[in-house]
């Protein structure tokens, strides 16, 4: 029987879509999720799948909407069951306020530094590249990128030393 709607589409393999998707992720509401996931992206590309092949296009649509709820839990999974507790509570307005002068005077520093060494030192202590990996976007040595972070720093030392009253 060759289905004529998605509503027939969905009545004919709902049953065999969830029991494949449970059978993978192994909870019956995750399982539920992914169906529904899975019948709303037939619902967007079904015209694009011959009529003889929607079993196995269907499973393969349900796979993948498997795969990509796994890559989005790894990236965001918890691995402590106590994270939540273990938080820092919000400081006081007080605490809050001195913090945010503090990273103001930073920012002022690091915009007064030459280019090359803000550029450098923003890449990796702000944007978390290596070193080799700064160095590439740079077009510069390995060498000659240490050295200009080696000298930000050394500038910003100078900086907050002058700036603490130690003229």
């Amino acid at each position: 029987m060759e289905p004529n709607s998605l509503d027939e589409l969905y009545q004919i393999y709902v049953q065999d879509i969830y029991i494949y998707l449970r059978s993978l992720c192994h909870d019956h509401h995750l399982a539920e999720d992914l169906m529904q996931e899975t019948f709303y992206r037939a619902y967007l590309y079904l015209e694009n799948c011959p009529e003889d092949k929607i079993k196995p296009w269907l499973f393969r649509v349900a796979y993948n909407a498997f795969v990509d709820d796994m890559r989005k839990a790894k990236r965001s999974i918890i691995t402590d069951a106590d994270y939540f507790n273990k938080l820092v509570h919000p400081d006081t307005t007080e605490g809050t306020l001195l913090r945010q002068e503090r990273l103001e005077e930073v920012a002022l520093s690091v915009d007064q530094l030459p280019e090359r060494q803000r550029h450098a030192l923003l890449l990796h202590e702000v944007h978390g590249m290596s070193y080799f990996e700064a160095s590439e976007i740079m077009a510069i040595g390995l060498s000659q990128y240490k050295i200009l972070v080696f000298r930000a720093r050394q500038t910003l030392r100078e900086v907050e030393w002058r700036r603490n009253g130690n003229e």
